[in-house]
């Protein structure tokens, strides 16, 4: 009786050739180096392609005819979603010498964002333990938050009250905005900003700010787009709603439009949200849900790559947003 077993049975099983074409992978030498192997069910061939495709990565989907495993990476997608003589296949060229993992942890190192169109639960609840900081971790993201504030609060008091008086000039109303936003675990909380828009900015009901929006000051777009006009969080993150780092908090108002279209949207609110973030540091303009699914990207990376010296790394990126007027 033939050990079915063993690999090389398996890799010659002519079952396992679906989604195959042998000359796709006969590349050169430079090529096939970097050549990555992806495995997923039918269903979700045609997404990873897109997505590859988009971003120049070689690959080949659902390959079973290596020979050699050494310098191979081979990615799944979904690992619920794969048969058994996918998940097999996997083990064994794992126990040969191939680099197996994630497609998305793969993605994740290449990119430094998540693409949220391959998105899954599997994929966020593999990562909860990493993303849950350990007691250490959170008293010294803490210790960061409070340190930082007393610092810019310090060092920024010249900056409030010129700007509270150049807000009380220009235009009638209150120097200092409330509004309510949703923060860790779904808790709203209100937060404060100085006022960059006129008083009866949203009669009409709530609408993203955009570029050049009628409602915007003279005052208030300087201040937005220095990121003075957050200056006031910092009593948020002294209060414990808010941290120096973490995505951005929204109106619920605009959650419950977002997480329509947007996979997994509010696991966001995994982690205390920020006065400054990834997201807001590398694409630093965003006023629609197309522009919200790019900041995506970056906060669900952040959530999963958090650390202290991630955080010091933003605040110094932030710095330079703000004094090149990147801001919204």
């Amino acid at each position: 009786m033939s050990d079915t077993s063993n690999l090389t049975f398996r890799v010659a099983d002519t079952s396992f050739f679906t989604d195959t074409n042998r000359d796709t992978v006969n590349k050169d030498s430079a090529t096939l180096s970097t050549l990555l192997y992806v495995y997923s069910s039918a269903q979700n061939v045609k997404a990873i392609t897109e997505v590859l495709n988009r971003h120049h990565i070689a690959h080949v989907m659902n390959h079973y005819g290596i020979r050699d495993y050494s310098n191979k990476t081979l990615c799944f997608c979904k690992l619920s979603d794969l048969s058994d003589h996918q998940l097999n296949f996997l083990v064994n060229a794992a126990s040969v010498g191939a680099h197996v993992e994630a497609l998305l942890d793969h993605l994740d190192k290449r990119l430094n964002f998540v693409e949220i169109e391959l998105l899954n639960a599997g994929y966020l609840l593999d990562n909860r333990q990493r993303q849950c900081a350990s007691p250490q971790q959170q008293w010294q993201k803490r210790l960061l938050d409070v340190g930082v504030s007393l610092v810019l609060l310090a060092l920024t008091l010249p900056i409030w009250l010129l700007t509270a008086l150049a807000i009380k000039l220009e235009s009638p109303g209150a120097i200092f905005f409330q509004q309510r936003r949703t923060g860790l675990f779904n808790q709203e909380f209100n937060i404060l900003k100085f006022r960059s828009m006129c008083q009866d900015a949203e009669k009409d009901g709530a609408r993203w700010a955009s570029k050049n929006d009628s409602r915007i000051t003279r005052v208030g777009n300087f201040i937005r787009k220095t990121r003075i006009d957050e200056l006031p969080q910092l009593l948020n993150v002294l209060k414990g709603e808010m941290s120096i780092v973490g995505p951005r908090p929204e109106r619920e108002v605009f959650i419950h439009d977002l997480e329509q279209h947007i996979p997994f949207y509010r696991f966001r609110h995994t982690v205390k949200p920020g006065v400054t973030g990834l997201a807001q540091v590398r694409y630093t303009y965003g006023a629609s849900v197309e522009d919200a699914m790019h900041k995506h990207r970056h906060d669900i990376y952040y959530i999963k790559h958090q650390s202290v010296w991630m955080d010091l790394r933003i605040l110094l990126d932030t710095v330079r947003v703000v004094l090149t007027g990147q801001g919204v």
